[in-house]
Protein backbone atom coordinates (compact mmCIF):
# COMPACT_ATOMS: atom_id res chain seq x y z
CA UNK A 1 0.00 0.00 0.00
CA UNK A 2 2.76 2.52 0.81
CA UNK A 3 4.33 1.46 -2.36
CA UNK A 4 1.58 2.25 -3.96
CA UNK A 5 1.07 5.55 -2.77
CA UNK A 6 4.16 6.47 -3.32
CA UNK A 7 4.36 5.92 -6.91
CA UNK A 8 1.23 7.80 -7.43
CA UNK A 9 2.58 10.72 -5.72
CA UNK A 10 5.23 10.67 -8.18
CA UNK A 11 3.25 10.48 -11.54
CA UNK A 12 1.15 13.41 -9.56
CA UNK A 13 4.19 15.50 -9.63
CA UNK A 14 5.65 14.54 -12.42
CA UNK A 15 1.98 15.74 -14.04
CA UNK A 16 2.14 18.81 -12.39
CA UNK A 17 6.00 19.65 -13.60
CA UNK A 18 5.35 18.50 -17.06
CA UNK A 19 2.05 21.22 -16.72
CA UNK A 20 4.31 24.22 -15.32
CA UNK A 21 6.83 23.69 -18.15
CA UNK A 22 4.39 23.66 -20.85
CA UNK A 23 2.77 26.45 -19.36
CA UNK A 24 6.11 28.40 -19.00
CA UNK A 25 7.05 27.48 -22.67
CA UNK A 26 4.41 29.73 -24.29
CA UNK A 27 4.67 32.96 -23.20
CA UNK A 28 5.02 36.02 -25.07
CA UNK A 29 8.92 35.54 -25.47
CA UNK A 30 8.48 32.04 -26.60
CA UNK A 31 6.30 32.99 -29.17
CA UNK A 32 8.77 35.76 -30.12
CA UNK A 33 11.75 33.82 -30.40
CA UNK A 34 9.81 31.19 -32.59
CA UNK A 35 8.42 34.05 -35.09
CA UNK A 36 12.22 35.10 -35.15
CA UNK A 37 13.56 31.52 -35.74
CA UNK A 38 10.73 30.67 -38.41
CA UNK A 39 11.96 34.26 -40.14
CA UNK A 40 15.43 33.06 -39.94
CA UNK A 41 14.90 29.78 -41.75
CA UNK A 42 12.57 31.63 -45.07
CA UNK A 43 15.02 34.36 -45.17
CA UNK A 44 18.74 32.74 -44.75
CA UNK A 45 21.92 34.62 -44.76
CA UNK A 46 24.03 34.11 -47.53
CA UNK A 47 27.81 35.21 -48.58
CA UNK A 48 26.42 38.31 -50.90
CA UNK A 49 23.36 38.70 -48.73
CA UNK A 50 23.10 39.49 -45.15
CA UNK A 51 19.58 39.39 -43.23
CA UNK A 52 18.94 41.30 -40.35
CA UNK A 53 15.82 40.16 -38.76
CA UNK A 54 14.25 42.06 -35.45
CA UNK A 55 10.39 40.99 -34.27
CA UNK A 56 7.98 43.17 -32.30
CA UNK A 57 7.08 42.38 -29.04
CA UNK A 58 3.82 40.36 -28.74
CA UNK A 59 0.85 42.87 -27.26
CA UNK A 60 1.01 41.77 -23.28
CA UNK A 61 -3.12 42.31 -23.30
CA UNK A 62 -3.45 38.68 -25.62
CA UNK A 63 -3.53 35.80 -23.36
CA UNK A 64 -1.72 32.91 -25.00
CA UNK A 65 -3.44 29.51 -24.39
CA UNK A 66 -1.77 26.11 -24.01
CA UNK A 67 -1.09 23.78 -26.87
CA UNK A 68 -0.74 19.91 -27.07
CA UNK A 69 0.64 20.19 -30.27
CA UNK A 70 3.93 21.75 -32.04
CA UNK A 71 2.78 25.48 -32.93
CA UNK A 72 3.17 26.25 -36.95
CA UNK A 73 3.91 29.74 -38.18
CA UNK A 74 3.91 31.16 -41.67
CA UNK A 75 3.89 34.61 -43.64
CA UNK A 76 0.16 35.08 -44.99
CA UNK A 77 1.95 37.12 -48.08
CA UNK A 78 5.69 36.57 -48.13
CA UNK A 79 7.40 38.90 -50.96
CA UNK A 80 10.87 40.77 -49.98
CA UNK A 81 9.06 43.81 -48.44
CA UNK A 82 10.56 44.98 -44.93
CA UNK A 83 7.34 44.59 -42.79
CA UNK A 84 5.85 41.12 -42.62
CA UNK A 85 3.43 39.75 -40.62
CA UNK A 86 3.90 36.39 -39.11
CA UNK A 87 1.05 34.32 -38.53
CA UNK A 88 1.95 31.56 -36.05
CA UNK A 89 -1.30 28.76 -34.67
CA UNK A 90 -2.05 26.14 -32.81
CA UNK A 91 -3.85 23.91 -34.69
CA UNK A 92 -5.23 21.83 -31.80
CA UNK A 93 -8.99 19.93 -32.64
CA UNK A 94 -10.59 20.82 -29.54
CA UNK A 95 -8.77 24.27 -28.85
CA UNK A 96 -7.49 26.27 -32.26
CA UNK A 97 -5.89 29.58 -32.12
CA UNK A 98 -3.71 32.07 -34.04
CA UNK A 99 -1.51 34.84 -33.34
CA UNK A 100 -0.04 37.48 -35.85
CA UNK A 101 3.17 39.19 -34.63
CA UNK A 102 4.86 42.06 -36.90
CA UNK A 103 8.39 41.76 -37.86
CA UNK A 104 10.83 43.51 -40.10
CA UNK A 105 13.35 41.88 -42.37
CA UNK A 106 16.03 43.94 -43.68
CA UNK A 107 18.08 42.03 -46.77
CA UNK A 108 21.24 44.05 -47.33
CA UNK A 109 23.90 42.74 -50.37
CA UNK A 110 27.55 43.03 -51.00
CA UNK A 111 28.34 45.78 -53.51
CA UNK A 112 31.14 47.96 -53.86
CA UNK A 113 30.68 51.71 -52.83
CA UNK A 114 33.03 54.53 -53.09
CA UNK A 115 34.57 54.73 -49.75
CA UNK A 116 35.64 58.22 -50.07
CA UNK A 117 34.24 60.79 -53.30
CA UNK A 118 35.93 60.13 -56.53
CA UNK A 119 36.08 62.61 -58.69
CA UNK A 120 35.59 62.05 -62.24
CA UNK A 121 38.57 60.36 -64.46
CA UNK A 122 39.97 58.87 -61.16
CA UNK A 123 41.13 55.43 -61.11
CA UNK A 124 39.67 53.04 -58.86
CA UNK A 125 41.41 51.10 -56.61
CA UNK A 126 41.68 49.73 -53.04
CA UNK A 127 42.43 53.43 -52.07
CA UNK A 128 38.36 54.51 -53.14
CA UNK A 129 36.56 51.43 -52.81
CA UNK A 130 35.20 48.86 -50.35
CA UNK A 131 32.80 46.15 -50.28
CA UNK A 132 29.93 46.94 -48.08
CA UNK A 133 26.52 45.57 -47.44
CA UNK A 134 23.50 47.62 -47.80
CA UNK A 135 19.92 47.29 -48.21
CA UNK A 136 18.61 45.48 -51.65
CA UNK A 137 15.81 47.98 -51.28
CA UNK A 138 18.22 51.20 -51.71
CA UNK A 139 20.09 49.65 -54.74
CA UNK A 140 18.88 50.53 -57.92
CA UNK A 141 20.02 48.88 -61.12
CA UNK A 142 23.04 46.52 -61.47
CA UNK A 143 25.67 47.14 -58.95
CA UNK A 144 29.37 45.84 -59.06
CA UNK A 145 30.49 43.10 -56.65
CA UNK A 146 33.76 42.16 -58.35
CA UNK A 147 37.01 44.08 -57.56
CA UNK A 148 38.76 42.46 -60.73
CA UNK A 149 35.88 44.28 -62.67
CA UNK A 150 36.38 47.98 -61.11
CA UNK A 151 40.02 48.13 -59.91
CA UNK A 152 42.16 50.11 -62.69
CA UNK A 153 39.29 51.34 -63.99
CA UNK A 154 38.37 55.14 -64.26
CA UNK A 155 35.56 57.66 -63.03
CA UNK A 156 33.14 58.41 -65.86
CA UNK A 157 31.50 60.68 -63.31
CA UNK A 158 31.78 61.70 -59.85
CA UNK A 159 30.79 59.04 -57.44
CA UNK A 160 29.67 60.55 -53.55
CA UNK A 161 30.89 59.03 -50.69
CA UNK A 162 29.26 55.72 -50.13
CA UNK A 163 27.36 55.04 -53.30
CA UNK A 164 27.31 52.09 -54.89
CA UNK A 165 29.55 51.68 -58.21
CA UNK A 166 27.75 50.78 -61.66
CA UNK A 167 28.93 49.74 -64.77
CA UNK A 168 27.59 53.01 -66.04
CA UNK A 169 29.78 54.94 -63.45
CA UNK A 170 32.60 53.56 -64.67
CA UNK A 171 35.30 52.95 -67.92
CA UNK A 172 38.04 50.50 -68.21
CA UNK A 173 38.71 52.28 -71.07
CA UNK A 174 37.27 55.45 -71.82
CA UNK A 175 37.14 57.79 -74.58
CA UNK A 176 40.17 59.33 -75.70
CA UNK A 177 42.40 56.43 -74.20
CA UNK A 178 45.45 55.31 -75.74
CA UNK A 179 44.64 51.83 -76.48
CA UNK A 180 46.78 48.62 -77.17
CA UNK A 181 45.27 46.56 -80.32
CA UNK A 182 45.61 42.83 -80.22
CA UNK A 183 44.31 41.19 -83.76
CA UNK A 184 44.58 37.34 -83.08
CA UNK A 185 44.05 34.21 -84.72
CA UNK A 186 45.08 30.52 -83.63
CA UNK A 187 47.90 30.78 -85.58
CA UNK A 188 49.46 34.48 -84.46
CA UNK A 189 48.84 37.43 -83.31
CA UNK A 190 50.17 40.97 -83.56
CA UNK A 191 49.48 44.47 -81.88
CA UNK A 192 48.93 47.68 -83.09
CA UNK A 193 48.20 50.95 -81.74
CA UNK A 194 44.68 52.57 -81.43
CA UNK A 195 42.35 55.78 -80.29
CA UNK A 196 39.04 54.82 -78.21
CA UNK A 197 36.61 56.14 -80.29
CA UNK A 198 33.73 55.04 -76.76
CA UNK A 199 33.88 53.97 -73.30
CA UNK A 200 33.47 50.69 -72.05
CA UNK A 201 34.22 47.69 -69.52
CA UNK A 202 35.66 44.53 -69.54
CA UNK A 203 33.92 42.14 -72.69
CA UNK A 204 32.59 45.22 -73.87
CA UNK A 205 32.62 45.98 -77.51
CA UNK A 206 33.80 50.24 -78.37
CA UNK A 207 35.02 51.85 -81.22
CA UNK A 208 38.23 52.50 -82.02
CA UNK A 209 40.61 54.12 -84.61
CA UNK A 210 44.06 52.45 -85.78
CA UNK A 211 46.47 54.74 -85.39
CA UNK A 212 48.41 53.71 -88.08
CA UNK A 213 45.84 52.78 -90.78
CA UNK A 214 42.83 55.13 -89.98
CA UNK A 215 40.75 52.15 -89.76
CA UNK A 216 37.89 52.21 -87.33
CA UNK A 217 37.31 48.78 -85.58
CA UNK A 218 34.92 47.47 -82.67
CA UNK A 219 37.12 45.36 -80.50
CA UNK A 220 36.42 43.80 -77.47
CA UNK A 221 37.67 45.51 -74.23
CA UNK A 222 40.38 42.69 -73.03
CA UNK A 223 42.11 44.43 -69.89
CA UNK A 224 43.09 47.59 -68.79
CA UNK A 225 44.08 49.93 -72.11
CA UNK A 226 43.90 46.53 -74.59
CA UNK A 227 41.37 45.71 -76.88
CA UNK A 228 41.20 42.70 -78.91
CA UNK A 229 39.83 41.19 -82.00
CA UNK A 230 39.38 37.86 -83.31
CA UNK A 231 41.00 37.41 -87.04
Amino acid sequence: MRLTKIIFTFIFLLLIKQTTIFATELDSAFIERFAKNYLIEQFPSTEDEKVLISVAHLDPRITIKPCKIPLTANIPEKNRAINVNVKISCDESIQQWKIYLSAKVEITKAVLIAKNTISKGDELDESNVELAFIPINKIRGNKLTDTKVVFGAKAKKRIAKGRAISKRSICLICKGDAVTIIASSDNFSIKTQGVALSSGNINEQIRVKNTRSKKVITPRIKGINQVIINL
